[in-house]
């Protein structure tokens, strides 16, 4: 291995959330900001929003039977 071409190494790293969580990483950056963490993404929160996925599909099959009545 080279000596001098790789990055300072620091094992005390700071990653700091949006909504305010820290959590301390190994990293070559000193310090990290992250938008979203496990402590706050609604996959591990529980509170998912659900999309209107029916409405969607509802959608999706008026155009389609409009395009077979077109041909």
């Amino acid at each position: 291995m080279k000596t001098e071409i790789h990055p300072k190494y620091h094992p005390n790293t700071k990653a700091t959330c949006a909504c305010g969580a820290q959590v301390v990483v190994g990293s070559v950056k000193e310090s990290i900001e992250m938008e979203i963490c496990s402590q706050c993404h609604p996959l591990f929160t529980g509170n998912e929003k659900v999309t209107d996925t029916a409405g969607r599909v509802e959608k999706f099959k008026q155009r389609a039977a409009a395009a077979k009545k077109g041909k």
